[in-house]
């Protein structure tokens, strides 16, 4: 029995430590195709993204953060952050203390993003490491005072082919070495918003074009000798749902827009009001069966979207694939940033290299724990994050990991193997110490001589 535990122990310490030696330092390079949905995995083709696939892992859903837009969902994947922690509340943002704008073309000012500290300004900071960027949002500002030792100002003119190019050229030359680095496109969101996910022929033609380019990625890190060393994860940041111009909300027909401020729009809306709350409040409630209205302190909290200034005193949140609007034009057939908990808006996750194993698929994980996923691949010491580390242990190769199903097998296994040895134990030792019948008396060689002669 007591080897019998033992040699389950040491099966467990020895899957715990998994293969965790490299001759080289660990590398990362973190790759984003805004608004991949991720059941365009489903319903379109994939073979270079499926090849990657297949030496690698793969997450089928994300589930992202609320609200569900470019921005806020970038922040997190890099913080661990909701973004009532890492203050990238939205898109367009404003700051009734200082009086202060943001959005997503103008959004350099350092003040908007210095309540978090994302994985970028950890790594550049460590002793002989530093990082690298292309065009992943925030990586242009220098965020409590650091910036990537190299990154790209941000223009959507710049093809793929030379942002690949800079992060590879990065990577193989730089002193100190990049060990972590991430790669922005903005497709197929752009192309999202114009057709719409349900228009298959646009659709079909530029997934395609992303797996081209994730085919050219691949491509370009084997020729390099960059392929088997460096580990990369391929993700996005949410998805995209339909809309139509038959699901509209015209906020001009509930209510005077002189009396309230639109921070953000569409398909969660921030509303500053300008008069009373509670009487925009009460008019809004009103305004739409297909939208649901919150005070700030009253948003849910699944949402984890209520503990910070920048959200506004009232929230607007449509739902899916319904607009709002302040008149009855429709700005986008497809859109995106409703409820997280819509599959509509998961994207998924994909990753290769050898901190990863191969040919291994995961449901889902939560976008927050893929930061302190990252941190454990580069050996940092993760900031404080509403990520979950265990949540994607069962995705690397040093660490062991087991389902819940699997954990009662073995141990209901155990236990059979244990009673079935103790009850063998005792019904030998009760054969031994029974006497046998009829014995004979042995005589010993000192025995006096027998009585009877």
């Amino acid at each position: 029995m007591k080897l019998l535990v033992i040699l389950l122990f040491s099966g467990l310490i020895t899957g715990c430590r998994g293969n965790s030696s490299h001759s080289l330092p660990p590398k990362l390079l973190l790759v984003s195709f805004d608004g991949f949905r991720a059941d365009y995995l489903q319903n379109y083709e994939f073979p270079h993204l499926q090849n990657f696939i297949k030496e690698g892992i793969l997450v089928e859903h994300v589930k992202n953060v609320f609200i569900t837009k470019t921005f806020p969902n970038h922040y997190s994947i890099v913080t661990g952050l909701y973004e009532e922690s890492h203050g990238i509340v939205a898109n367009s943002m404003y700051d009734v203390i200082t009086k202060k704008h943001f959005s997503d073309l103008d959004d350099k000012d350092p003040f908007w993003w210095n309540e978090a500290v994302p994985i970028w300004v950890t790594n550049q900071l460590q002793e002989n490491r530093s990082s690298a960027a292309a065009m992943w949002p925030g990586t242009d500002v220098p965020i409590h005072n650091t910036t990537p030792s190299y990154f790209m100002n941000y223009s959507s003119s710049v093809s793929f082919e030379e942002r690949l190019n800079n992060i590879t050229t990065w990577l193989i030359n730089s002193n100190p070495p990049v060990t972590f680095a991430t790669l922005y496109w903005e497709e197929p969101d752009a192309s999202g918003h114009k057709y719409g996910p349900e228009d298959k022929e646009n659709m079909y033609r530029v997934l395609k074009e992303i797996d081209d380019l994730i085919g050219e990625l691949v491509h370009k890190l084997k020729v390099l000798g960059l392929w088997e060393n460096l580990n990369v994860i391929i993700t996005s940041d949410h998805g995209m749902t339909q809309c139509s111009k038959d699901r509209l909300i015209n906020l001009d027909r509930c209510i005077d827009n002189s009396s309230y401020a639109l921070i953000d729009l569409t398909p969660v809306a921030a509303v500053l009001p300008k008069i009373n709350t509670t009487e925009v409040y009460n008019k809004l409630k009103v305004c739409s069966p297909h939208m649901n209205v919150y005070l700030k302190e009253d948003i849910p909290a699944r949402f984890h979207y209520q503990h910070n200034n920048r959200i506004q005193p009232i929230i607007l949140v449509a739902d899916e694939g319904w607009t709002i609007v302040l008149n009855k034009s429709l700005p986008k057939l497809g859109d995106h940033g409703y409820d997280n908990s819509l599959s509509s808006m998961h994207p998924f996750l994909a990753a290769h290299g050898p901190a990863f194993h191969k040919g291994y698929k995961h449901n889902t994980i939560n976008s927050v724990d893929i930061y302190p996923m990252m941190c454990h691949i580069l050996g940092l010491k993760p900031r404080p994050n509403n990520g979950t580390f265990g949540h994607t242990k069962c995705l690397l190769v040093d660490q062991w990991c087991i389902n819940l199903p699997e954990a009662v097998g073995i141990v209901i296994g155990a236990l059979l193997v244990l009673t079935t040895l103790t009850g063998l134990i005792i019904i030998m030792q009760n054969r031994l110490s029974v006497p046998r019948p009829f014995s004979r008396l042995q005589l010993q060689e000192d025995d006096d001589d027998p009585l009877i002669e």
